[in-house]
């Protein structure tokens, strides 16, 4: 048996990374959130201020990250003994929750404009311009998010990654519809704010949905399980595993197996080859700890 290891460096560096990258995409989404509003409402644009919002749930979901990653960081203590891996789990959760409801609203805004098919206005082209500059930052600052969380191996970035790509996507389909609605079809900017809602609801289940299975439990995949069992039984002195059990706990994963070994071995040889196989899965996987069983065959 063992007990949880204090955060090792590379969660420190995970920590620092999502903080550095998260206060860079604050800084994007505030100014691209103000410049869409005002532009998108001074320009009557229906597309671009709902490109505005999602911009604005950009800014939520980076608050909710930077909360999730200072308290995930904190060692196991009496009332959290795994740790507070799940923070970032939980943070994921909410992230994906924000879209599904930000989406609604939009949907339902959309779906009151379009039956009023004449009072769409023909939009100013200055609402041309923020949508390109806003679909080349969001499209920057996606690449750079991405790049960071493979680098620290952290699914909360992803999504957070994940969530400004969605914006890049929206920000095309938006400078589309304004593209469409100065060409004389004025229905293609309220059209363009509804597949902006759609875009942003889909992200938003995706989201939520893998949250939430991680959060009951959610066995890793097989290719991880694989190396995970690969790597005990190579280990000198195992004769074979059983009961190989896996969670996830944040980015991280917690290993349970019983370990087979010859019956003859002292406490202390068993012991020794236990250990072993412990180092091996947390060498080079990302494993919190590995709980195991001696079992003699």
């Amino acid at each position: 048996m063992h007990s949880p290891p204090a955060p090792p460096a590379l969660e420190t560096e995970r920590h620092k990374a999502a903080g550095r990258s998260t206060w860079i995409s604050v800084g994007v989404n505030l100014v691209l959130t103000i410049a869409q509003a005002i532009i998108g409402i001074l320009a009557q644009s229906q597309a671009l201020v709902a490109d505005a919002i999602h911009s604005l749930s950009d800014l939520v979901s980076d608050a909710v990250v930077l909360i999730a990653n200072r308290h995930s960081i904190k060692a196991p203590d009496a009332d959290h003994p795994y740790g507070h891996l799940r923070f970032e789990t939980a943070a994921t959760l909410a992230i994906g929750a924000l879209l599904i409801v930000v989406s609604i609203g939009l949907l339902w805004g959309c779906i009151v404009r379009l039956q009023a098919p004449g009072s769409i206005p023909i939009v100013h082209p200055t609402a041309m311009y923020v949508a390109l500059a806003t679909l080349v930052a969001k499209e920057l600052l996606f690449r750079y998010l991405l790049r960071v969380a493979q680098r620290v191996r952290s699914t909360m970035l992803v999504a957070n990654a994940w969530h400004a790509r969605s914006d890049a996507a929206s920000s095309l389909v938006v400078a589309l519809g304004i593209g469409a609605n100065l060409a004389g079809v004025p229905l293609a900017d309220s059209l363009a704010a509804l597949v902006v809602a759609l875009m942003i609801l889909r992200m938003g289940w995706k989201f939520s949905w893998q949250a939430f299975n991680d959060l009951v439990d959610r066995a890793v995949d097989d290719e991880t399980e694989a190396a995970i069992r690969s790597r005990i039984l190579s280990t000198p002195g195992v004769r074979g595993i059983h009961d190989l059990r896996t969670r996830k706990m944040g980015d991280m994963v917690w290993v349970e197996v019983d370990i087979e070994m010859d019956g003859q071995l002292t406490i202390e040889a068993g012991h020794a080859i236990a250990v072993e196989a412990r180092q091996r899965v947390m060498a080079d996987l990302p494993v919190l700890d590995v709980m195991t069983h001696f079992d003699p065959v």
